[in-house]
């Protein structure tokens, strides 16, 4: 198994724990559907993903899945208060636009939403770009930046700053070290490199 599947393994675990069975559920940002094929396989969810890349869709599509190639907020405007059990936004929050619209539409249409991100604030990270001075380049950015979407890079602080400043509550989070695997225990903005929080109004 490679580090990359390893990774995006735990992440879909974490994930599976706080989906609750036969329930209704919205990712967005889906990619090609892994997670959400996960979700179907072991929690037996009616999913639905949406994004903007058409290839993206066309493979959640091959896997079976209800997907909607478009814009994920003018989707969610089609659905009434709380129509999804959980919305899930993992790994696309720094490729939004406008995320303050996203996160406060998915929590309109979701009982619950769970968002992951990478923690830019990871102590590597800071260090790569003090020496280099440049956009970093690892296994987790991978494109340089003219190769790359809009991107709104965010640690761990920048996102709990956010949750209180706009009245959201944090259920529960789950902190990876830069591992990706065992848990951050201490100093998370510093020491881990993923981050996983479950919020609701």
């Amino acid at each position: 198994m490679s580090k990359l599947v390893e990774k995006r393994t735990v992440d879909m675990e974490i994930i599976g724990d706080w989906v609750e069975p036969n329930t209704r559920v919205l990712d967005l940002g889906c990619g090609p559907g892994v997670l959400l094929d996960y979700l179907v396989q072991t929690k037996k969810v009616s999913g639905v993903g949406v994004d903007l890349d058409l290839a993206r869709i066309t493979a959640c599509v091959r896997r079976g899945l209800a997907a909607y190639q478009g814009d994920m907020t003018s989707f969610m405007r089609a659905f009434p208060d709380k129509h999804f059990d959980r919305v899930i936004c993992s790994r696309t929050l720094h490729e939004l636009g406008d995320p303050t619209a996203v996160i406060g539409e998915a929590l309109r249409v979701g009982r619950a939403l769970t968002v992951g991100f990478v923690n830019h604030g990871f102590w590597k990270n800071r260090v790569d770009m003090l020496i280099r001075g440049r956009k970093l380049r690892n296994p987790v950015y991978t494109t340089e930046w003219f190769e790359s979407r809009p991107a709104n890079p965010v640690t761990i602080a920048d996102f709990e700053h956010f949750c209180a400043a706009q009245g959201i509550r944090i259920a529960r989070r789950a902190h990876l070290a830069g591992n990706w695997h065992a848990p951050c225990r201490a100093l998370p903005n510093l020491f881990a490199g993923y981050a996983l929080y479950d919020l609701a109004r």
